[in-house]
């Protein structure tokens, strides 16, 4: 059963559109019985688009100000997306997503889903132009994203993919891509772990697929994984995006769907 419910959401408390009763609002909208909100965790060497120290703070009142307020109408959780490389607390939210959004080369945090270019950099300045020892840097950062956040859903297994469309950047069925995502994954299937089932960069219209692509869904669901739905929602209208779709494809394939993060 697909659950009426999305627990990956962001607010203007980081780098999402609207607040956080706004995302509540528009989810009673949609029926939905429960949101999880999950506001980026606090990055000190690049404060860009995460929850400020201060932020953090009035983020999680917030949060518990409207699980009293809409008590008995929808389910409010208060989670955190914790970045791999964070210096925050993940003490006493509701659950944990672990995410990877740079991989560290030569003491440089390079993002890997601000830019194509930024990408492209990366690979010249330290793989000579080669794109796939970036992609091996990352996948290696993500094989160790539970061990290092401690997470309950693993986020956007293939974020580094996400300007990939159409092959843009990399053959996503050349061996090494393969065997780097593999050998993450892998990994993180013996965390037992749900990995999301991410349809955020297809509502901002990046991607046509979600996170993880369907060769790695099949894959991992081969291998005994479940998935946790998620919109990645930076506004109102992208919460539950292209549930009912994505879901029924792990639903016809015998996938458990899991109802909520813990």
């Amino acid at each position: 059963m697909i659950p009426l419910a999305d627990y990956h959401v962001h607010t203007a408390f980081c780098d999402g559109k609207n607040t956080p009763e706004e995302m509540v609002e528009a989810a009673l909208a949609q029926g939905m019985t429960a949101i999880g909100f999950s506001g980026h965790s606090h990055t000190g060497f690049d404060e860009s688009w995460c929850m400020s120290q201060a932020g953090t703070a009035a983020y999680r009142a917030e949060i518990a100000r409207l699980k009293a307020a809409y008590a008995g109408r929808i389910r409010v959780l208060c989670g955190v997306e914790q970045d791999y490389f964070s210096d925050a607390s993940t003490a006493d939210y509701d659950y944990v997503i672990g995410g990877v959004h740079y991989v560290q080369l030569g003491g440089e945090y390079v993002p890997v889903d601000e830019s194509a270019e930024i990408l492209r950099a990366a690979a010249a300045k330290h793989f000579g132009g080669d794109i796939y020892g970036v992609a091996e840097a990352y996948f290696r950062t993500v094989a160790d994203v539970c061990d290092k956040t401690g997470c309950d859903v693993i986020g956007h297994f293939d974020l580094i993919a996400k300007f990939n469309e159409g092959g843009a950047l990399f053959d996503e069925a050349h061996p090494r891509y393969v065997v780097a995502w593999q050998s993450a994954a892998d990994r993180l299937l013996a965390c037992g772990k749900p990995f999301e089932l991410n349809t955020g960069a297809m509502f901002r219209g990046c991607r046509s697929v979600p996170y993880p692509a369907p060769s790695m869904q099949d894959y991992l669901a081969a291998r005994g994984a479940s998935f946790l739905l998620s919109g990645d929602a930076h506004s109102t209208q992208a919460l539950r995006f292209r549930f009912d779709v994505w879901g029924a494809r792990l639903e016809g394939r015998g996938v458990r769907i899991a109802d909520a993060p813990r």
